[in-house]
């Protein structure tokens, strides 16, 4: 359990400082759509980074059911949050993903970022999503997984 706290507040400070090499401009970024990415990818990380501390917080000191079976968990997910971070982006970037929100005068990259951190937060819901948005717009067939979940 240590170990995965350790390495969860660790991934937790490499995400912020990347964000604030990029912020500074110590990290040359080609253009600001790539920004923007990267910036989705950090949050949906610090958003699997939540999960994850909080799932342990559950496990161990309201269950107390804690079990080291599930650290490849805890290691793999902050990862795989990054990579649903950048997806979210592409999927708005490419308007197949519409939210209902009211358009402002001034629009900001905000949406990209909550989208990001949801998509990292709950990265089950967020694959079904993408699932179902790739079986309705090329008819691709939902993973086994996805198919069992809804069962």
């Amino acid at each position: 359990m240590k170990r995965a706290i350790a390495y969860l507040i660790t991934l937790l400070a490499i995400y912020c400082l990347i964000g604030v090499l990029v912020i500074l401009n110590k990290i040359a970024i080609p253009n600001d759509a790539m920004k923007i990415a990267i910036y989705c990818g950090l949050t949906g990380g610090i958003g699997g980074i939540t999960y994850c501390l909080r799932g342990i917080y559950l496990n161990v000191c309201v269950f107390k059911q804690w079990d080291k079976v599930w650290l490849p968990w805890y290691f793999i997910r902050p990862l795989v949050s990054v990579v649903c971070g950048v997806v979210s982006w592409l999927f708005l970037k490419a308007g197949l993903i519409m939210l209902e929100a009211k358009q402002t005068e001034t629009p900001t990259n905000l949406i990209f970022y909550a989208l990001a951190f949801v998509a990292g937060l709950n990265v089950d819901k967020f694959i079904e999503k993408i699932e179902d948005i790739a079986q309705a717009t090329w008819g691709i067939e939902k993973s086994r997984t996805a198919k069992d979940s809804q069962k």
